[in-house]
């Protein structure tokens, strides 16, 4: 794997880097009611030495029903400012299971303008095969100021994700599993109706990671995408369930240098519940 800091990077690279005074680490662990596990607990008892816990529920618009919808700017520029990360530093993020919630806080900075930002190719899971040194000490952390230029072009809302979805405008890329897509499968949150948006397309996130959950090569994700139906020469749009996994099938589609993607961040959680919008069901 060719590390990129400025998408994803293997744990080879974070381990020669981690001595670099510029060099903020996140742990953004995140993870489903269903699993059992919850992230600070597991990064109080162990984590990457420096590494910051980013919370994904708390770091998000707190006036909005939907799950860790994106936060106001302000309340971004706070938090982080709290975490002594901001501008100068490169950011590198992973969380416990490999590549998942890790993805979805990389998509959230570089919606904040921030572009020093990559994913820990393998995630904790990896960096503690390999043996390498871990610590549950919080870091003593300074202050820094974060600029945050809002990339509107990165985010779609119920509204223009329902104009895609009937001019085919944008392909919608769904990265839930298939048997949810389908509507075989009920939806994990209550009250949502079971299905897809019309006209998107089906690719799991789980088939673009390897067994050990790094991400596949390029290549292998471009076949992916292609067997899928998706036109890679057309502007897409992500989704899944509550704007987690979309952001691995945004982070697949930079690595293969198709950078014109947005994020549905209500995605299935918002979708699901309008009664207004349609629901197809079956295959693409």
């Amino acid at each position: 794997m060719a590390d990129d800091p400025k998408t994803l990077v293997s744990t080879d690279w974070l381990a020669q880097h981690i001595k670099d005074p510029d060099l903020r680490i996140l742990d953004a662990s995140l993870y489903l009611p269903s699993v059992d596990r919850d992230g600070r607990t597991e990064y109080d008892a162990a984590h990457i030495p420096g590494a910051r816990f980013f919370d994904i529920d708390d770091i998000s618009d707190s006036r909005s029903d939907l799950p860790h919808m994106v936060p106001p700017i302000e309340k971004f520029m706070s938090r982080l400012r709290a975490m002594g990360v901001g501008d100068g530093h490169q950011v590198v993020v992973y969380d416990g299971t490999g590549v998942y919630s890790a993805a979805r806080v990389w998509w959230l900075f570089r919606l904040m303008g921030q572009n020093n930002v990559a994913v820990l190719d393998g995630g904790f899971p990896k960096w503690q095969a390999e043996g390498r040194e871990i610590e549950d000490m919080r870091p003593v952390v300074r202050d820094r100021h974060m600029t945050v230029r809002f990339q509107n072009q990165m985010v779609r809302d119920v509204t223009q994700v329902s104009s895609a979805s009937k001019l085919g405008t944008s392909q919608i890329v769904d990265a839930r599993a298939a048997t949810r897509f389908r509507g075989d499968a009920p939806e994990p949150r209550e009250g949502l109706r079971a299905g897809h948006i019309p006209g998107s397309r089906n690719v799991p996130f789980a088939d673009l990671l390897n067994q050990n959950n790094t991400l596949k090569s390029p290549d292998q994700t471009r076949a992916i995408f292609e067997a899928a139906g998706v036109d890679l020469n057309k502007p897409i749009i992500t989704s899944c369930g509550s704007g987690v996994t979309a952001a691995i099938l945004g982070l697949a589609l930079t690595r293969m240098g198709h950078d014109n993607w947005a994020l549905y961040d209500g995605s299935w959680a918002e979708w699901g519940m309008f009664p207004t919008v349609p629901v197809a069901t079956g295959e693409a």
